[in-house]
């Protein structure tokens, strides 16, 4: 199923024409304890949502487990939901994660709605109909395939970001625009590498991050299910998500989009050892990436956990550590694996360079 993706300019009126042509029977919304009280009152006004119920659920990635998705199953049975009850997942990438989830499963699936309230949810989690929950210390472990059937983006919400998570949500962009052709113009790594962080234009902002969300939309209705090309959106993520999982075994927890920038140095690296990706650029991102994302401190007595991490990693399809590798921007190869002398050479040049 297509995902019908929104650019809203008011919120409210633009969520009440999609629930306007959705027929539901009984409407309830998930948020968390911090989007319930900075992003819900941009909502609340919504006609149609004054008959529905809500449940507010811990905030952080901590809380993306089978306790708080045990709560949104009890909450949608004990207040009368059935198969053709909606369900509104307002809030970042844990809660349209586990939001969805808990509406793919109930009753063996419920349509929803995600409203991303950040950056990165709105450019990763809420779009592309991936959904899931934490397990076992591992990243969304558990999880299906389960397109919401709209996602409503406005960056007014953004504006209740602070820098770390804008940046958070901003290496999941920079992905993104490695995805695309280099000769693209205007050259869309170009534009993310020469944005203002500090004082972000939130206008420019919306306009590069609806370039970035139809990007991961191309790739996701070439390949639903990931089978293929939609791999590509792993590019970074097979160290980030060891370098996320590890920060928080050492009680130094990573935003994820940290580690997802910190993975996408060592990716580059990995694919300029394998496939001569120009050292030029990924000298210049390993720069971006160090000045606005800082260094993940570890050393050599850490990478047998590291590559331990890697290999639970859910792309694996044998023995052998998955990664997404670039020949050049938008030059994609999938299914790509490194020895671990490879592996350890990469966290060698992170160590000495990021």
């Amino acid at each position: 199923m297509k995902q019908q993706i929104i650019r809203c300019n008011h919120i409210d009126k633009d969520l009440s024409r999609v629930l306007r042509n959705i027929t539901f029977d009984g409407l309830f919304i998930v948020t968390d304890e911090n989007t319930v009280k900075k992003c819900f009152p941009l909502i609340q006004s919504t006609p149609e949502l004054q008959s529905a119920k809500q449940i507010i659920i811990p905030a952080g990635d901590n809380h993306k487990n089978t306790e708080s998705l045990s709560k949104v199953w009890q909450f949608l049975s004990e207040n009368g939901a059935n198969r053709k009850s909606l369900l509104i997942n307002l809030g970042g990438g844990m809660l349209t994660d586990l939001g969805g989830f808990a509406a793919a499963t109930f009753k063996r699936g419920i349509r929803f709605i995600n409203i991303p309230t950040t950056l990165l949810g709105a450019v990763d989690a809420a779009v592309g109909g991936k959904t899931g929950i934490n397990f076992n210390g591992l990243k969304n472990e558990i999880g299906v395939f389960a397109p919401a059937a709209a996602v409503l983006i406005d960056s007014n919400f953004f504006k209740t970001l602070d820098l770390a998570n804008l940046l958070s949500g901003y290496a999941e962009m920079l992905k993104h625009a490695l995805l695309c052709d280099g000769n693209t113009t205007p050259n869309p790594l170009n534009e993310l590498l020469r944005f203002d962080l500090d004082y972000p234009d939130y206008s420019k902002l919306n306009d590069l991050l609806f370039q970035s969300v139809l990007v991961k939309e191309r790739i996701v209705e070439e390949d639903p299910t990931e089978q293929g090309i939609r791999k590509a959106l792993n590019l970074g993520h097979t160290f980030g998500h060891a370098f996320e999982s590890f920060s928080y075994e050492v009680q130094r927890p990573a935003l994820h989009g940290y580690a997802v920038a910190w993975g996408i140095v060592c990716e580059l690296y990995l694919s300029f050892i394998q496939w001569g990706f120009d050292k030029t650029v990924l000298m210049q991102i390993t720069r971006f990436v160090k000045e606005n994302y800082g260094t993940f401190a570890f050393d050599c007595k850490h990478y047998q956990r590291l590559y331990e991490l890697m290999q639970h990693d859910k792309k694996n399809e044998s023995d052998k550590i998955n990664f997404t590798l670039l020949k050049a921007a938008g030059e994609i190869e999938i299914n790509q694996t490194a020895e671990r002398q490879e592996i350890e050479e990469t966290l060698d040049f992170y160590r000495e360079n990021a």
